[in-house]
């Protein structure tokens, strides 16, 4: 009988030494299974008492009963030990930093207009600001461009059509004369609007967006934005058009950066020309946009008599300014909402 006891008391010293090294749920598991399960150490003792002779079951099975009743007590309290560190520690590491909170911020073009009028404001510009759906009047007929002209073209702009789908939508009159609806295709169309309103001298910067059908690339959306310009004045010249440009441009970019003007044409305007910028990262010049001297068919159009009156006006890509500004290699950027890259302005 002693040998049968030694055997209980082994099981049971064995059962207290692997429970003291359970250090989770998953391990006290494998205890249970282990000792307390159906096919466990505990359950086969009972295997004992069958074989003990019939003067030594009642110790037997009294010291077999014992060890099971000691081994799930001190199961039990594992358990519960377990359990109370379990709530005690915190879901997260509150010594950690905390995380900081993501503040919003204007959109990289946003900022750029911003920057932009800011600059024109300390010139002596004013912002005026105008509808994007515009009509054929504003945005062809009073800017000197023909029915005959390409730029009128149902493929090279966005004609509205109504809801009835009967045809492309009127929009406002002129000398008695329906106009079709567009979105309009420059921003120059707030010159006119500008002009019809207000007298002479007029000093306005106009910041808006535009839409054109072009193929999108690397360098061409088909909407975008544009920082119009327009001075009129009495004896306004080509240079007082070529210095702003100059200055606006050193006072963005930087006093050493190069500029160009080429000889272009425009309908609107009369000398035209284009404006280049060099960008050192691509090592060529990039277009920022037109500029010339206002044409006397667009005063004539809005009332301005061009005798007495002269004027200039350009027309510059917001997006290729940010772009020569940060850097940027592809106009895309700023419409993929990808916040990796608006995260850096």
């Amino acid at each position: 009988m002693a040998d049968v006891i030694q055997q209980i008391d082994e099981v049971v010293e064995q059962a207290k030494a692997d429970l003291s090294a359970v250090k989770n749920a998953d391990q006290l598991e494998q205890f249970r299974i282990k000792y307390l399960g159906t096919k466990g150490a505990i359950k086969n003792l009972m295997k004992l008492v069958g074989q003990a002779s019939k003067e030594d079951k009642p110790k037997v099975g009294q010291r077999a009963n014992a060890a099971s009743s000691e081994v799930n007590e001190a199961f039990e309290a594992k358990k519960a030990e377990l359990a109370s560190s379990a709530a005690r520690v915190p879901a997260e590491d509150v010594t950690e930093p905390g995380k900081p909170l993501q503040i919003g911020r204007p959109h990289i073009l946003t900022q750029v207009t911003d920057e932009l009028t800011e600059l024109f404001g300390r010139m002596g510009f004013t912002v005026a600001a105008g509808p994007e759906v515009e009509d054929e009047f504003h945005n062809f007929i009073a800017l000197n461009i023909p029915k005959s002209h390409p730029a009128r073209d149902p493929l090279d702009n966005f004609y509205l059509q109504p809801a009835t789908g009967e045809g492309v939508t009127s929009g406002a009159s002129k000398g008695g004369e329906e106009h079709l609806q567009l979105l309009r295709t420059q921003t120059s169309t707030v010159q006119i609007r500008v002009m019809e309103t207000q007298k002479p001298p007029i000093r306005v910067v106009i910041p808006g967006r535009v839409y054109r059908p072009d193929t999108v690339d690397a360098t061409h959306l088909f909407m975008f934005h544009q920082l119009e310009a327009l001075v009129v004045d009495k004896n306004v010249t080509m240079v007082d058009l070529k210095s702003t440009i100059l200055q606006f441009v050193h006072a963005y970019f930087g006093p050493t950066t190069k500029v160009r003007f080429r000889p272009s044409f425009f309908p609107f305007t009369e000398p035209s020309a284009e404006v280049d910028v060099w960008f050192e990262d691509k090592q060529r010049w990039i277009e920022l946009g037109g500029c010339g001297m206002v044409h006397p068919n667009v005063f004539k159009a809005v009332g301005v008599d061009p005798e007495i009156y002269s004027g200039w006006a350009f027309g510059f890509g917001i997006e290729r300014i940010a772009m020569r500004k940060y850097a940027i290699d592809d106009i895309r950027h700023f419409v993929e909402n990808d916040v990796r890259f608006l995260s850096q302005f």
